[in-house]
């Protein structure tokens, strides 16, 4: 190596640092192999393929997500709903049932709207826990069975 290539330059601005001029050292050309080139190339393309794989499956697995989730909202809604109306109905007919207690005109009467009272709620609330669980039952497996389907899918797909 030279003396001039490992002195600092001289720069123009005082604050700058002084740049030293990095030696040059000459590689050897090297031929590759055919045999490694080769490999290299069905490497390069098996994961090209592999890729192309992995990114269809997440796409549809991105796409069963959302179905799922989606199925999952609009089923809460309903459950919802259907909690509302039995709620609304319960209300109602308590204060039914408290107007026909003000207007009673015996101790036997309010007895006998009491009994008859509590066996229709009874009966009202027994039906409305049966629809309540049957319609939870079904947004759980409307919300799953997108997620199911889809996973045999995308396992097809990646075997």
């Amino acid at each position: 190596m030279s003396e001039a290539a490992l002195k600092p330059k001289k720069s123009a601005n005082i604050f700058e640092t002084p740049m030293m001029e990095m030696p040059s050292f000459d590689m050897p050309k090297m031929e590759v192999p055919a045999a490694f080139r080769e490999f290299a190339e069905k490497s390069v393309s098996q994961a090209k393929d592999n890729w192309e794989k992995m990114k269809a499956v997440t796409e549809d697995a991105t796409d069963m997500i959302e179905t799922s989730y989606s199925t999952a909202s609009k089923g809460a809604s309903d459950y919802g709903l259907a909690l509302i109306d039995a709620a609304r109905s319960n209300t109602n007919a308590a204060f039914d049932f408290c107007g026909q207690i003000m207007t009673a005109k015996s101790l036997s009467e309010v007895i006998e709207l009491s009994t008859s009272h509590t066996r229709k709620q009874f009966e009202a609330m027994t039906a409305q826990s049966k629809d309540l669980a049957a319609l939870a039952q079904k947004v759980a497996t409307d919300t799953v069975e997108p997620i199911k389907s889809g996973m045999t899918t995308a396992m097809k797909k990646v075997a």
